[in-house]
């Protein structure tokens, strides 16, 4: 096994060279900024998934208004704004959710805010949201966002419920996973259980190791949500359609085998480029996509957890 000090050497000399990566990523995150209509897709009698204004947004409707889950990119305000007042309460948001601190999940903070609601979310998101944040694996810079965009409720640890209407609204945090400041919130009475960027569609997960973000957290991360679930649950993902448990559960096997293939390559020495030259992914490939940026971000956040490893098995 390498010695501590053969690791850090190679920490040392990891050379970040994410151009295409970064190119991915923005569009992961920051979307597509052209005028944008929302789809809106009933999940029950009064909750809705609006989708196609960046992050998918969870809307909740009750006698006492709206509660929704996520804003989208803040460009796409307008039509969020313009989809949730065509919702029953939707001329009175009451509460908001922010799953994390992506642009794409947060834009239109600004908007709900002004329409008199409160944001809920980890107070790692709203100290993220509330300065200058450089993205090394994306190569870009995001400024802090101003006052309004922030959340107003933050918590820590344990998980919470609040009373919406008839609904009991749980929620909670997901540990250092695909950012440090990760939620879910479930809405149990109709088993539906929103994720965030937790749960990837189409493409391997974002690592974000910038903002907190690794591999083992969102295998765990993923875990607590399967823990929570049963089969009738339908899953929000950050983006993309409704999934389901075995869809997550397929998700939480995969990070498992890629944990321990990326940290058996690192412990050989091997630098990012030449684990994704050894292809560890190729089993998964098929259904994830292109591994390149994933590999660099599980590569990076391992380093930042190397010292919980030595000497011991990743379990």
């Amino acid at each position: 096994m390498l010695v501590r000090r053969q690791i850090l050497k190679q920490l040392a000399g990891v050379v970040a060279t994410q151009a295409v990566g970064g190119l991915i990523a923005r569009r992961a995150l920051a979307g597509n900024s052209a005028t944008a209509v929302a789809t809106l897709s009933p999940l029950s009698a009064n909750v809705a998934l609006l989708s196609g204004l960046g992050g998918n947004v969870v809307a909740l409707s009750s006698a006492d208004g709206l509660l929704v889950i996520d804003s989208g990119l803040a460009e796409h305000s307008p039509e969020l704004l313009k989809t949730l007042a065509a919702l029953p309460g939707g001329h009175n948001i009451r509460t908001v959710f922010n799953t994390h601190w992506h642009w794409d999940h947060t834009g239109g903070n600004d908007a709900l805010r002004k329409a008199g609601a409160q944001i809920i979310a980890h107070e790692n998101t709203r100290l993220w949201l509330g300065t200058e944040i450089i993205e090394e694996w994306e190569n870009r810079t995001y400024p802090a966002r101003p006052p309004q965009a922030l959340p107003t409720d933050t918590f820590y640890y344990k998980s919470n419920q609040i009373n919406f209407g008839n609904e009991v609204v749980e929620y909670g945090w997901l540990g250092q996973a695909h950012t440090d400041g990760d939620i879910y919130i479930y809405l149990r009475g109709q088993n539906v259980l929103v994720a965030g960027g937790v749960l990837s569609v189409g493409r391997y997960p974002v690592l974000d190791y910038c903002t907190g973000g690794w591999i083992g957290g969102m295998k765990d991360a993923a875990r607590k949500l399967l823990d929570m679930s049963n089969e009738q649950t339908r899953i929000i993902p950050g983006t993309g359609p409704v999934q389901t448990r075995a869809d997550l559960q397929a998700e939480h096997d995969m990070l498992a085998a890629m944990q321990l293939k990326v940290w058996g390559l690192m412990r050989k020495g091997m630098s990012a480029g030449e684990i994704i030259a050894a292809k560890p992914s190729a089993d998964y490939d098929a259904k994830w996509g292109d591994p390149q940026q994933f590999i660099r971000n599980a590569y990076q956040g391992l380093y930042g957890h190397v010292t919980d490893y030595l000497g011991k098995e990743v379990v």
